[in-house]
């Protein structure tokens, strides 16, 4: 029962409050922490001459200091300051657990940021909406015509279900804010160094693979949610399906995939193709079919999407804690 509390409460908290971005954000210090260990980190292999592709195994070596440190860190100090709480009084220690929760989540920041896009575009201020796209996702968006810029901000609402609210509450309820806040860790090192680029090729390998596997289950786990999301919402869970079974595994990412994947053909629009970062061109997997032509009013029904998918999630995962704990 009282995870199941914590769980509801740091979701409602979210609806009312958003994610409060703000320096006291333990997400901040984790970044903090974050950039001064691979600065250490990258002097110490630089130092001794240590060679970005003939030695590329020592900079993984090395790059697992980065989610053992942090991420154990994170863990170490959660549980201690819950710990803490608890000894106060139970309410104090489930409060706090749950505004800890909290800072885990951004399914309104998520909602937010898809609306202001959607904005901007009736409004046709096509420039705000780039700027704004620019803001969510790691893409060029200078040159994004209305199209490219409502896929951007679709394939962002539906890749960040999994992140933003999936799972941060899956891992709540496994292991209360300390494994929520380790998640946490988890996602915001694969933010700051899982890139496929010099820089971080090899140093980031250990980060990037740790947090595909922290969303391997949550991903999958939300199918059956989206799906019913899409019959609730009077949408396409049919094409959902077929999408999801025909074009998931062509996605890089072994997660963002499934739920891309299932927005599209829910949508019955046409995810993926040619994205520019940094002045380069990179082809992704298209995801659905071009049923629809993409339109501001796709943004409203992904975040409707994600709003009831989220919903239905965490109902259905606070019975089962009920039910066991």
């Amino acid at each position: 029962m009282t995870t199941a509390a914590v769980l509801i409460l740091a979701f409602l908290l979210d609806c009312l409050f958003a994610d409060p971005a703000n320096r006291y954000h333990p997400v901040v210090g984790m970044g903090k922490a974050i950039g001064w260990l691979d600065r250490r980190i990258r002097f110490f292999g630089r130092k001794r001459g240590w060679n970005e592709k003939e030695e590329a195994w020592k900079w993984r070596c090395a790059g697992m200091i980065l989610p053992l440190v942090v991420v154990g860190g994170v863990w170490l100090l959660t549980f201690f300051g819950v710990q803490g709480m608890k000894q106060l009084h139970p309410v104090a220690g489930l409060l706090f657990e749950a505004v800890l929760v909290w800072l885990t989540m951004a399914p309104r920041s998520l909602a937010e940021s898809g609306k202001d896009i959607y904005s901007a575009l009736v409004e046709k201020k096509i420039g705000e909406a780039r700027r704004r796209l620019s803001m969510v996702v790691g893409r060029d968006t200078d040159s994004l015509d209305e199209a490219e810029i409502v896929r951007g901000g679709v394939e962002t609402i539906a890749e960040n279900i999994v992140d933003a609210v999936i799972s941060p509450l899956f891992y709540a309820a496994l292991g209360g804010a300390p494994l929520a806040m380790a998640y946490r860790a988890v996602n915001t090192l694969d933010s700051m160094v899982g890139y496929k680029n010099e820089t971080y090729l090899h140093l980031g390998w250990a980060s990037a693979r740790m947090d595909d596997l922290a969303n391997w289950i949550p991903a999958r786990v939300l199918i059956p949610f989206m799906l019913a999301a899409f019959g609730l919402l009077r949408l396409s869970p049919g094409l959902a399906f077929q999408a999801w079974r025909r074009d998931a595994r062509q996605h890089p990412s072994p997660n963002s995939g499934i739920p891309e994947s299932l927005m599209a053909g829910g949508l019955q629009i046409r995810l993926g193709g040619v994205n520019t970062y940094f002045g380069k061109k990179s082809f992704r997997a298209y995801m659905g079919k071009p049923v629809q032509d993409k339109k501001p009013e796709h943004l409203l029904k992904a975040i409707r999407v994600m709003w009831l998918a989220s919903g239905l999630y965490l109902l259905a995962l606070s019975g089962v804690c009920c039910a066991i704990f």
